[in-house]
This record gives C-alpha cells, structure tokens and sequence, in this order.
C-alpha cells in the first residue's frame, strides 16, 4: 500500500491482514521497519538466554512464520510490514529476498546459520510505504518487483464521511474541502505536499481545523516548500484566510441564532395567557 501520509495505508493492512486470516491473532503478526532494523531482528539472530548464561540462535518475525505457515498448510498467514521504505531490505532480508517471489514460493534455501528454509505458498506478506519518505535512499528495485503496489491517494469521499460523522456544518466543510484540493492540487508537481484524508478526522469545528493547521499541517507545507517562499506564503495566507472567514462566519450564525431565541422569549411572554381566565 503505498501514497503519502495519512491516506489510510495502516488501517487497510491490518483490516485485509485479519480478515485472510478470519480474525485469528496467531496467524498474523506485525512489524515496522526503521533504518538500524535488520536480519537478526527479521529472520533470525542471536538473542540472550533468560538465564543470562550466554546466547541462544532463535527464528525471529519471518521464520517463525515461514515455519508456522509450512505445518499449516490450507491456511493462510499474514505478516504486515509498516514502513517497508525505511529499512534495507538486503540486510533486512539476506537470502530470503528471494524466495519471496511467488514463482519461488516453496524452493529451499540456506540460512545464514546453515538451516534450511522455504517461503511456503500460503505466507502473504502486506506492506504500507510512503514512496518519498525512505529511511535508506532507495528501495532495492528488485525487491519492489516482487510486491504488487496499490496505490493510496487522498481520498475525497473518505474526507466527506469523516465530516458527516463529525457533524461539521456546511460553511466550514466547504472550506475544507477547498484547503484539501488546493493542497493535494499542488501535490500533482509537488508530491511531498500532498495531505491525506485522515489528517482531518477529528475536525469539528473551526477551533479543531486551527489546531490541525497550527500543530500539523503547517510544518508539513513548511518542508515541502522550503525551496519556494512564494507558493509557502500563499498556502499559509489561504488557510489563514479560511480559518478567519470561517471562525467570523461561525461567531455571526451564533449572535443570529441568539436573537432569534432571544425574539422568540419576547414574543412569547407578550402573548401569554393567565390560566385562571
């Protein structure tokens, strides 16, 4: 799965991870890639006897799956990597790298240890990545052959259902609807710009879409544009604009709907009838 942040790559993952495995927690695991991440972390190492007596050569995430998938053959088993653009996958990988290919999918091969291995048929590995975000400066193209991509873009319709679920009223969706595609219209010849839907979850009101701004959103533009003030400037000067607009019109539909209450008690108790009568 991969597309710039906060386009929902985790959450698919791990919802298509558990479903193939009908919800079974001993049949997926999860793990995230990060620049020192490597071999003896993924596929087997020595790690440090509980008795403290020495060290002891134990499968690490991908053998024991290997090996679990191996003796369970008509089920399926997931590993979902997050970050897989942060790692090197020759260290992280070694031989392994591979035998992950599906046309080499239950072919022996020889551990760095000298143990044997096969990558069975039925072990699916899912991986998030953001293509511009790596922790080593390149992807090994040839392991990225050996995944098929699905690409995660901002998501329009995924931001709409955030709004409606957060009940956020219709001036202040319309602006954010304008912030997100004049950003990610940017992001067409600037793809570090690009902003995904989730950045908006927890927008309600213009209170929630400042803090999202002042606290996020702001730095993201900041490095995407360090090399070009102009367009900085006029991003910042739009959501400033917005949020201006937004937070006068949000305070005037309150004095309006005070008077309105506040006509309505008048007129009430000018009309009010003595029950007595």
């Amino acid at each position: 799965f991969s597309g710039p942040p906060g386009t929902s790559k985790s959450w698919y993952a791990s919802k298509i991870g558990t479903a193939l495995v009908d919800g079974d927690k001993s049949r997926i695991k999860f793990v995230q890639f990060h620049p020192s991440y490597q071999y003896e972390d993924f596929v087997q190492g020595f790690v440090p006897r509980e008795t403290g007596d020495g060290f002891e050569l134990r499968p690490r995430y991908f053998l024991q799956m290997c090996r679990a998938a191996e003796r369970d053959p008509d089920r399926l088993y997931v590993l979902v990597i997050d970050e897989l653009s942060r790692g090197d996958p020759g260290r992280v990988f070694g031989e392994a790298l591979t035998y992950v290919e599906k046309s080499k999918r239950g072919m022996p091969f020889t551990l760095a240890s000298g143990e044997t291995c096969t990558v069975p048929p039925n072990f699916v590995i899912l991986a998030t990545m953001n293509p511009l975000d790596r922790g080593v400066d390149e992807v090994d193209a040839a392991f990225e052959r050996r995944f098929a991509r699905i690409a995660m873009d901002p998501d329009r319709s995924i931001l709409l259902e955030y709004l409606d679920a957060n009940e956020v009223a219709d001036p202040l969706r319309a602006e954010i609807f304008r912030l997100f595609d004049m950003m990610n219209g940017r992001a067409r010849s600037n793809p570090q710009a690009a902003v995904g839907h989730t950045f908006f979850m927890e927008v309600r009101n213009v209170a929630s879409l400042e803090s999202l701004w002042r606290y996020q959103l702001r730095f993201l533009v900041e490095k995407a544009y360090r090399l070009d003030p102009t367009t900085y400037e006029a991003i910042v000067g739009a959501w400033e604009r917005a949020i201006q607009s937004s937070a006068e019109a949000a305070h005037a539909e309150s004095e309006d709907l005070i008077t309105v209450q506040d006509s309505d008690s008048s007129s009430a108790a000018g009309t009010d009838e003595n029950p007595a009568q």
